[in-house]
């Protein structure tokens, strides 16, 4: 089958299939990190773990990149390579910074200082602010189940954090709250930011040329911000066969397919799928976290899962709710299209 063919293909696939693909493997990712960490841990190589979370962020991206470009490579000829504006550019190598470097690298640690189920809980401020952001600065309307469903999530992630701290803690306004709680929250505010540039990105950026470029770019940024702080020695065991036979199946499954499918979904999808998407995620990832790791979740979790669990059904209303209305809608006139905003244009 040719790949014109293929693509025609996947392109007809609804962007809520992409999505569900992606949320199911991130939703076991961070259990299957833990693991290959501790398989690190019984292998050790001169009293170091070769598969510690910074190699496995490191050689896991140089692998997904390895899959990659034999799939893209088309997209990075020189004509489609000069219809990028260097406003694109500039925009994309900033993204590419926070969201394939600092953020992975802040979830990873935090991943070392506290549980599955916090990691994930308090990272759904991620989604809470992509929404916000999306109605400042995308012009987004919201029905009242959107909203009412955002802020039962937002309660959960502050239950979580309130009085669900673990690990190394930290005082903030008379309350014990864990580094790792404060590392996750940081690198979903910076991914929710780059999420809605991202979705414009999209639109003018083929997806071979953004996916390889972030992960490329990340992945050396990441390699000199961790010899800086790390030392050298740091990736001292990043060539062990050990290491290298588990990374490319991570990168295969976790970079290559997760990743092209939630971004093959955020193309096309609304801001409200995206939402419901990632609303679903944080259920599945503990139960996926009790499944792998046997990580019982503690009552303070259980308040925030709950209150997620009443934020997904408030959405999922909402999503219904728009779909309806988006198929009552008269369809607009050639002079209406023209009328149209345009909306936000990006940095």
């Amino acid at each position: 089958m040719k790949i014109s063919n293929i693509q025609t293909i996947l392109n007809r696939i609804p962007s809520s299939i992409y999505l569900a693909i992606a949320v199911l493997i991130f939703a076991s990712s961070n259990s299957l990190t833990r693991i290959l960490n501790d398989i690190g841990l019984h292998n050790l190589i001169d009293g170091r773990n070769p598969i510690s979370l910074c190699n496995v962020l490191f050689v896991g991206n140089i692998c997904g990149l390895g899959l990659m470009i034999p799939l893209f490579y088309r997209d990075w000829n020189p004509t489609v390579l000069k219809s990028i504006t260097r406003k694109d550019w500039i925009s994309l190598t900033i993204t590419s910074i926070f969201t394939g470097a600092i953020a992975p690298a802040l979830m990873f640690t935090a991943i070392g200082n506290t549980n599955i189920a916090n990691v994930v809980l308090i990272g759904r401020i991620e989604p809470i602010l992509t929404l916000v952001l999306s109605v400042w600065l995308l012009g987004l309307r919201l029905d009242g189940w959107t909203i009412a469903g955002a802020l039962a999530s937002f309660g959960g992630v502050v239950v979580t954090i309130l009085l669900g701290g673990s690990g190394k803690m930290m005082t903030m306004a008379g309350f014990q709250i864990g580094t790792g709680e404060i590392l996750v929250a940081i690198a979903a505010i910076i991914t929710s930011i780059s999420s809605v540039n991202n979705k414009r990105q999209l639109q003018s950026i083929p997806l071979g040329i953004f996916t390889i470029y972030r992960n490329l770019l990340g992945t050396v940024i990441f390699f000199v911000i961790a010899n800086v702080l790390y030392g050298k020695e740091h990736f001292a065991d990043a060539f062990s066969p050990l290491l290298w036979q588990w990374m490319l199946i991570y990168a295969l499954v976790i970079v290559v397919v997760a990743r092209l499918s939630w971004l093959a979904g955020l193309k096309r999808a609304t801001p409200t799928e995206l939402n419901l998407a990632t609303s679903i995620n944080p259920i599945l990832t503990i139960f996926m976290a009790y499944l792998i790791l046997r990580q019982v979740p503690t009552l303070a979790q259980y308040y925030g899962l709950s209150l997620l669990i009443l934020g997904v059904i408030l959405n999922f209303i909402g999503n219904l709710y728009q779909q309806k209305m988006k198929r009552q809608a008269p369809k607009p006139t050639d002079i209406e299209k023209m009328d149209a905003p345009i909306g936000f244009r990006g940095m």
